[in-house]
């Protein structure tokens, strides 16, 4: 089934610039809240304190949701469709009659081979009991020519005549075999006009009405779409530059636009190995400018249906999480030394800076994790403070 992208008749150089403009929102309100919220007046730095707490790092991705199993159920059989016995949301089991192609030219074609076959039957039995005579013929005149009853020339006569009788047989043996498979073959294209359930689901859709005619000789035409909707897939998008930090097995959680309070939690199950480029033109795959996306793959139980087929999902898979963790922003973060430890500037008592190399851990869009260097209360320094707003 073709992945549904959340944002449908958009460009992607639109998408990118709103991701920009979130992401650049979100920095900016963290700077307004350590600059203004928590800055001492008589400082000359803009600091921020080093903060105890829970810290999450994880890939953030957009997805869609679908059906754990998502059919679209067609016609193998050519003809008008009589009648559609469902409707959207309805459920059903597997087996169940969803809905008719008109049947009388199928059952005319069915009565027709039956015939054939029954025809087909009585010439073959008829060649066989030629068959038998001249079998029989053959091994009279066999014992007759030993005691010169009969000449050569009538032996070898029976003997053609067995050799022709044994060929008609087999040639009408041939023929009803062939009549019998298309009679076989009439009964199961009887048996598709009556569309069957592949499976238990939810109907989603109903895409071709009573009246219409199907065609199904090139591709089979879609009657209805379904879906087994008490479990759902989400497929999330995934950029290049993140994919490598992700496996299966990985927690994931996610929530949606019209509920962002209520989060959905579940496993990372796969990661599709094809990925998805922005520009959605195959042919221009690989060509350096398109943006790349893979897609990683979970499910969710919906056991009270509040789950609905092409939702949007903001997703967030988690790389790992630290309780009670030592965090300060990301800005206050300097050079990084051989060690893989940064510069942090600290302020002290009289507006003083001390300069301290500090061992980082977990991080993400704003925070990072501080595993040693710092205390809690301590106040790090994002920038000096321009003179003119003291």
């Amino acid at each position: 089934m073709k992945f549904k992208w959340p944002f449908r008749g958009w460009s992607w150089r639109k998408i990118l610039v709103r991701l920009v403009l979130v992401d650049s929102l979100f920095s900016l309100a963290s700077y307004a809240f350590y600059r203004y919220a928590t800055e001492p007046e008589e400082s000359g730095y803009i600091t921020a304190p080093v903060r105890e707490g829970r810290l999450e790092q994880a890939v953030i991705a957009s997805g869609v949701l679908q059906g754990s199993r998502q059919l679209d159920v067609g016609a193998q059989v050519s003809g008008q469709v009589k009648q559609v016995l469902v409707a959207p949301n309805d459920q059903v089991r597997q087996g169940q009659l969803l809905a008719e192609i008109d049947p009388l030219p199928a059952r005319n074609a069915l009565r027709q081979a039956q015939v054939q076959v029954q025809l087909l039957g009585a010439q073959a039995d008829a060649a066989r009991f030629k068959l038998e005579r001249a079998e029989q013929a053959q091994r009279r005149y066999q014992r007759l020519i030993q005691h010169g009853a009969v000449s050569a020339q009538e032996a070898e006569q029976a003997r053609a005549a067995y050799a022709q009788a044994k060929g008609d047989y087999a040639s009408q043996m041939e023929q009803s075999r062939k009549a019998r498979v298309q009679r076989d073959t009439a009964q199961v294209n009887l048996d598709y006009t009556r569309i069957l359930a592949p499976a238990d689901g939810t109907v989603l859709a109903i895409v071709t009405q009573p009246g219409q005619t199907v065609i199904a000789e090139q591709a089979p035409p879609v009657l209805l779409k379904m879906a087994d909707l008490s479990r759902m897939t989400i497929k999330a998008q995934v950029a290049e530059a993140d994919v490598l930090r992700i496996h299966p097995g990985l927690p994931v959680y996610f929530t949606l636009m019209g509920d962002p309070d209520t989060r959905y939690e579940a496993t990372l199950r796969e990661i599709e190995p094809a990925p998805q480029y922005l520009t959605g033109q195959g042919s221009n795959a690989g060509s350096g400018k398109e943006a790349v996306f893979y897609t990683a793959v979970f499910d969710v139980p919906n056991p009270q249906g509040r789950l609905r087929v092409s939702m949007s999902a903001d997703v967030r898979i988690v790389l790992g999480v630290a309780e009670n963790a030592l965090s300060i922003p990301l800005a206050a973060l300097g050079a990084k030394d051989a060690q893989g430890r940064f510069e942090v500037r600290v302020l002290e008592e009289g507006d003083k800076v001390r300069t301290t190399q500090v061992e980082t851990g977990l991080r993400n869009q704003s925070q990072v994790q501080v595993r040693s260097g710092l205390k809690a209360g301590e106040r790090v320094v994002l920038a000096e403070r321009d003179k003119g707003t003291l």
